[in-house]
């Protein structure tokens, strides 16, 4: 699934790509990927100018202009494997692809979801600024006040925290993995029962692991592409998250997984130690 650095990959291939450019056109080719009326969608985004490219957490928001019409955005989310990708016209379709959005007579935006659970919406600023206002702090963009207070007094798994949106927006099961093997925090570790020195080291390595994902385009497992269409290069790099029984890049010892609230969590026992306190295990003693 698509997090931060896969969604900040896709922001700034926009921003490169899409900036400046008027939407001729709009073909919804399954209308299940958008929300309301795709004919209504249609309407209030074609003829208009994407002139900026903004993202909270996994949610991206396209600012399009009208000379005649008060501003819109055209509201993005991936979902699990969407993707969107600029194309040539007249290149083949992918199966899956949804919406095409053309961008003057040689290309074109296009959305694809094999699974649809991504969305496409068009939106006023007042719904946009909903939408986002709904979300946390940005984990790119969270200060270290915002995060130690976030922490104070939670008590279930530091894990399930750290991809609470509403808390932290933008971290999913990779990208959490990775930040607590950094800081060498235990994944079923209590928020609220982690040291300050603790609690500022995953502050340091959330923003530390996300940086080094953006500039390496993100992690592609099956579906991920960025703007052009390309993988990401995050993979080779991952330390513990889909690495179950291989070695530990620090120690040596055996990766471990777990289940925590319904999502597996990889983690080096050693290197990430059982605290005293930890939430409820949710299966055989660790």
């Amino acid at each position: 699934m698509p997090e931060l650095p896969e969604v900040e990959t896709v922001s700034q291939g926009l921003q490169k790509r899409a900036l400046g450019c008027r939407i001729l056109a709009v073909e919804v080719r399954h209308p299940g990927v958008i929300v309301g009326s795709p004919e209504q969608f249609a309407a209030e985004v074609e003829g208009r100018t994407i002139v900026s490219v903004q993202r909270k957490g996994k949610a991206l928001a396209l600012e399009l202009t009208s000379e005649n019409a008060p501003p819109r955005y055209l509201l993005v989310r991936l979902g699990m494997t969407g993707q969107f990708t600029v194309s040539a016209r007249q290149a083949p379709l992918e199966p899956h692809t949804h919406v095409l959005l053309a961008l003057g007579e040689r290309e074109e935006l296009r959305f694809r979801d094999v699974r649809r659970f991504g969305r496409l919406r068009s939106c006023t600023p007042g719904e946009v600024e909903a939408v986002f206002g709904r979300l946390g702090p940005d984990a790119q963009q969270v200060t270290r006040e915002q995060f130690l207070s976030a922490m104070r007094a939670r008590r279930g798994a530091i894990k399930s925290w750290l991809m609470n949106q509403q808390l932290l927006a933008g971290l999913g099961n990779i990208y959490a993995d990775e930040s607590l093997f950094v800081a060498g925090i235990h994944p079923l570790a209590q928020p609220g029962r982690v040291s300050a020195p603790k609690a500022l080291r995953l502050f340091k390595a959330v923003r530390k692991v996300l940086e080094q994902a953006v500039v390496l385009q993100g992690t592609s497992f099956r579906d991920y592409v960025d703007i052009e269409g390309r993988p990401g290069n995050y993979e080779q790099r991952l330390r513990v998250y889909q690495r179950t029984g291989k070695p530990c890049r620090r120690c040596g010892r055996p990766i471990r997984r777990i289940v925590i609230a319904g999502r597996s969590s990889h983690f080096c026992p050693h290197c990430q130690p059982r605290p005293r306190h930890i939430a409820k295990p949710p299966g055989p003693r660790l």
